[in-house]
């Protein structure tokens, strides 16, 4: 009863605007003072701070702060005009720039807002200039930048992690797969949209600006072949790469192409400390939550009533699914994996489901989560870029959404799909 009530509580205080992180602290100390009394809060200060000070949280300011270098230094630039030198000559060829672009950003940053907005600020008003409707332009950029929480690094992947007690790096290789089928689907579908809507063509394919335009960025394609081959080769962790991150994205821009804009760049220190705080006091106010959690056995409890229902792995991961795509409408990422992941650990463990392909599970709903509306952080982004209605939006973008859902169901129920190359490489 009580952890309803901590429910309808931490839901009350939501929805009356106190910050999540608040939110959860109040209702877990609220919680632990009224089933164990004052003397259970005496050691409140030590698991905050321990919850928030686990080493591989340091990747997350890092790989937001390499993103913000991209986008300042000419990096996002030169990707635009090599990603359009190959497919610009395709029916509808921005849209799959615009795509084909995210796939390039999401090895880098790790975060789908900063994805959306450092290419939506220089894709949207290309397309819009070309004619393409706005509410189309803002749906397939907002759902193409879901492709940096798939494709490794990802920032969503490092919170499951930390509070899974998983491996970042068998996370990572396991979204590859499927980020580029993800990839793919979005380009299908854009591709079925210009046919009908007879979009226009960019360029024609031409050899010699295809080899210039890569030479151009050829610094740049270095960045996720440094970054990701140190970390797949076990040269260094996920937190360390995110650290190299920054230093080849600082190398690139500011001595190989000399376009870092220092002004710009303070700004982007300080957004990505400020959503380092936000993300940080979630994970130490989640600690407390966790504690109240376990000494209630609350997570046990859950375990037995579902496993008492059913222990058919792929009809718990059905309930799952349902479960994080609700959650994914009104709260974001971080809160989602926060809150609930070391809730639902004990059944994914119970019935037999590995955690790291649980974990892409996860990060796919959190990926959907983004794109549906009330909270939808990345569309809302791209709709404010677009100068767009978010609900007209919604119209177009609904068809990428099923392409994602897609993608989900073919992750959950073929695991082959993410985790062949976790298999091959570390099992």
């Amino acid at each position: 009863m009580i952890a309803l009530a901590m429910l309808i509580g931490l839901i009350a205080l939501v929805l009356i605007n106190v910050p999540i992180a608040v939110a959860l602290g109040l209702t877990a100390m609220t919680a632990l003072w009224y089933s164990y009394g004052f003397a259970s809060l005496l050691n409140m200060g030590v698991v905050l701070f321990e919850g928030a000070t686990k080493f591989p949280l340091l990747a997350i300011p890092l790989f937001v702060l390499a993103g913000a270098i991209m986008n300042t230094s000419g990096i996002s630039r030169r990707l635009i005009a090599f990603a359009s030198a190959i497919v610009g000559f395709i029916k509808g060829g921005l849209s799959m720039v615009n795509i084909a672009t995210s796939l390039f950003f999401a090895e880098i940053s790790g975060s789908a807002v900063a994805d959306v907005a450092a290419l939506g600020s220089i894709l949207i008003p290309s397309m819009k200039r070309r004619g393409y409707p706005k509410a189309f332009t803002a749906a397939v950029t907002s759902s193409s930048a879901s492709l940096a929480i798939i494709i490794p690094p990802s920032i969503p992947m490092i919170l499951y992690a930390v509070m899974a007690d998983s491996s970042v790096v068998q996370l990572f290789v396991a979204g590859i797969v499927p980020g580029v089928i993800g990839a793919g689907l979005l380009m299908g579908l854009s591709y079925w949209f210009a046919v009908r809507q007879s979009f226009p063509v960019e360029e024609v394919f031409q050899l010699r600006r295809l080899w210039v335009t890569f030479k151009e960025a050829a610094w740049a394609f270095l960045l996720p072949i440094i970054i990701l081959g140190g970390i797949f080769g076990g040269v260094v962790t996920a937190t360390e790469g995110a650290g190299l991150a920054v230093a080849a994205a600082l190398f690139v821009g500011g001595v190989v192409y000399r376009e870092l804009d220092w002004r710009q760049l303070v700004a982007s220190l300080k957004d990505g400390a400020i959503q380092t705080a936000v993300v940080m006091l979630l994970v130490a106010t989640s600690a407390l939550l966790g504690q109240y959690l376990t000494q209630a056995r609350v997570p046990q409890m859950l375990t037995e009533t579902i496993v008492s229902i059913t222990q058919d792995k792929y009809a718990v991961l059905a309930m799952l699914n349902v479960l994080f795509l609700v959650l994914g409408m009104f709260l974001h990422g971080a809160a989602a994996i926060i809150l609930v992941v070391p809730i639902v650990l004990p059944i994914v463990h119970a019935v037999g489901i590995d955690p790291v392909h649980f974990g892409l599970i996860v990060t796919l709903n959190l990926a959907i989560g983004q794109q549906t509306p009330p909270v939808a952080s990345v569309l809302i982004t791209a709709c404010s870029i677009a100068k767009a209605d978010v609900w007209e939006v919604t119209k177009v973008n609904v068809y990428f959404i099923a392409a994602l859902f897609a993608l989900l169901m073919l992750v959950t129920y073929v695991p082959a799909v993410p985790m062949t190359l976790v298999d091959i490489f570390y099992r």
